[in-house]
């Protein structure tokens, strides 16, 4: 029986790109010197060589137009930048690849994942085949594993753009080392570009979807990011063409969308305030302060309730304490809530119908009472 050798392997099939990541990429984004068809080789762009769903979304993402409130990075001395500091360090000590150590890598990457797919879908191989996948596999693993860390730097680069947009830098290169194993993943060393060029995009592309996603206090979804950039920028270009801010129906109908869906988006794109926020010269008042609280009442209801509260006290103070406990625990004068007359001849040890006798005795002494009228002003 034949082995299967590493030569006889077929190359791993290309995993078709996400429609998410395709729909999540900015169609219109300016290309840049990174950009990733700039630097590949004419035989890498013939349709016949080169599958579409091969490609990783667009590098300059939606969230190039938003740029949510700065997040302050680490203080000096804090133990996060002690934690970044000694992270740049381990990092910087790793040996950069060579072109060759890169494709060499690559393919080893490429025959760890067929043979690990291999033995995963084939249950009766023999044991020398199985021995010599589960050899590719760990060799494959272990190529990644360096394939990855010769490249954690090119994520600290790729991260310095996107700094003050919402996340912290330890967020950004985190999400980019997560963009990064992608990258590692979907290389195609075939191919004739450079690790890096094709990495840059998997990279902005993982920072740019943890950026619309978590930046922001209430998360928008990805689309309406993309909806808000568009109507930002058709914003800012009549603003300056014409001099003036435009009106919700003029972007709109750069847009083929209604006024009022314009309206909406803008409002969507404000960013949430907080109401300790400082306000004024010396920040010495909070927004919340100054901002009206609809359930409270007035001065001049909160004056009559302490007057009535006044006349009710002077009132019961003339009943027995029985009635007036009555009287209290009925209408929920102790503690604001009513009690039936079941709960109430509980409380004394009668019959229900003992309270309804005492409560009905005390409220028409009550009415007669000489404080009745100026109770009564209290009704209207």
């Amino acid at each position: 029986m034949q082995t299967q050798t590493l030569a006889d392997a077929p190359p791993a099939a290309e995993p078709v790109t996400e429609p998410d990541a395709e729909r999540d990429a900015e169609p219109d984004a300016e290309p840049d010197a990174e950009s990733f068809p700039a630097q590949l080789p004419e035989q890498a762009l013939d349709p016949l060589t080169v599958p579409q769903q091969a490609e990783p979304p667009a590098a300059e993402m939606i969230i190039e137009e938003i740029i949510p409130e700065p997040a302050p990075r680490p203080e000096a001395g804090s133990p996060s930048a002690d934690l970044f500091r000694q992270y740049l360090r381990e990092i910087g000590r790793i040996p950069l690849l060579t072109a060759a150590e890169e494709v060499e890598l690559a393919r080893r990457v490429e025959a760890g994942l067929f043979a690990e797919e291999k033995l995963t879908t084939t249950p009766d191989l023999s044991s020398q085949l199985a021995h010599d996948l589960d050899r590719l596999v760990v060799l494959g693993r272990m190529a990644k594993r360096r394939l990855i860390e010769a490249n954690l730097r090119l994520v600290v680069s790729v991260a310095k753009r996107y700094v003050g947009r919402g996340l912290t830098m330890l967020d950004l290169v985190q999400e980019g080392n997560l963009g990064l194993i992608r990258a590692v993943e979907k290389f195609d060393y075939a191919r004739g570009y450079k690790f890096s060029t094709y990495a840059t995009w998997w990279i902005r592309q993982a920072m740019s979807r943890a950026l619309a996603d978590q930046a922001r206090t209430i998360r928008v979804p990805v689309h309406v990011v993309e909806l808000i950039n568009r109507v930002v920028r058709v914003q800012r270009r009549l603003l300056q063409e014409r001099g003036h801010e435009p009106t919700p129906e003029e972007v709109a109908a750069h847009l083929d969308l209604t006024g009022e869906r314009v309206s909406e988006v803008l409002r969507l794109a404000q960013e949430p305030v907080s109401l300790h926020a400082p306000v004024g010269e010396e920040e010495d008042v909070a927004l919340g302060d100054l901002i009206e609280d609809g359930d409270a009442a007035s001065p001049v209801e909160s004056a009559a309730f302490l007057l009535l509260r006044e006349h009710l006290d002077a009132v019961l103070s003339t009943l027995g304490e029985r009635e007036r406990k009555v009287v209290q625990l009925r209408y929920g004068l102790a503690d604001g809530r009513p009690r039936t007359l079941e709960e109430i001849g509980r409380i004394f040890g009668v019959t229900r119908e003992r309270i309804r006798q005492i409560e009905s005795k005390t409220l028409n002494k009550l009415r007669d009472h000489a404080f009745a009228d100026q109770l009564r002003g209290y009704l209207d």
